[in-house]
């Protein structure tokens, strides 16, 4: 019987335009290798991560997310790394109590310099979501948010 594939895991980076994503391209061009697992969301700032991008990047397959920006004090939009960080504090409570491993949830303060920094930060990300295995949160078959069952009502209308 043939190994199945390893699991590798998806992770969503929301990544600061000022700083993170910076990094992240400073690391491109520098020739850093990083895990290829993280796709990056730019965002204008870290501050304008709604916590529902994380909750939908999860229930739409990822396995983890990570979250970057400015450092703090550092900011282009003055203090809004701070409202990053309480968002932060607070989905990692919520995903906590959900069942979720903290985890899976991380932030990272990268300024446009520190592109080895961030391909650091991602490589440990990886590694560390891949120990934990897939997140099984919604129950998604292959990746895919599941579906609900139909209601009997649902069923005599099709």
């Amino acid at each position: 019987m043939p190994d199945p594939e390893p699991f590798e895991p998806v992770i969503i980076g929301f990544t600061c335009n000022w700083c993170s994503y910076r990094a992240a391209d400073l690391a491109g061009t520098a020739r850093v290798k990083y895990a290829p697992n993280v796709r990056l969301v730019r965002l204008m700032c870290s501050g304008r991560l709604d916590p529902t991008f994380v909750l939908k990047a999860l229930a739409s397959g990822a396995d983890a997310v990570l979250i970057t920006g400015c450092h703090p004090g550092e900011c282009h939009y003055v203090e809004q790394n701070y409202k990053a960080l309480r968002r932060f504090l607070l989905l990692r409570r919520t995903l906590a109590q959900m069942g979720i491993e903290p985890q899976r949830l991380r932030l990272v303060w990268a300024s446009a310099a520190e592109g080895v920094r961030l391909a650091a930060a991602i490589d440990e990300m990886v590694e560390e979501v891949r120990a934990l295995g897939p997140l099984h949160w919604p129950a998604r078959p292959n990746g895919r948010v599941a579906q609900p069952e139909a209601t009997p009502a649902e069923e005599v209308m099709a």
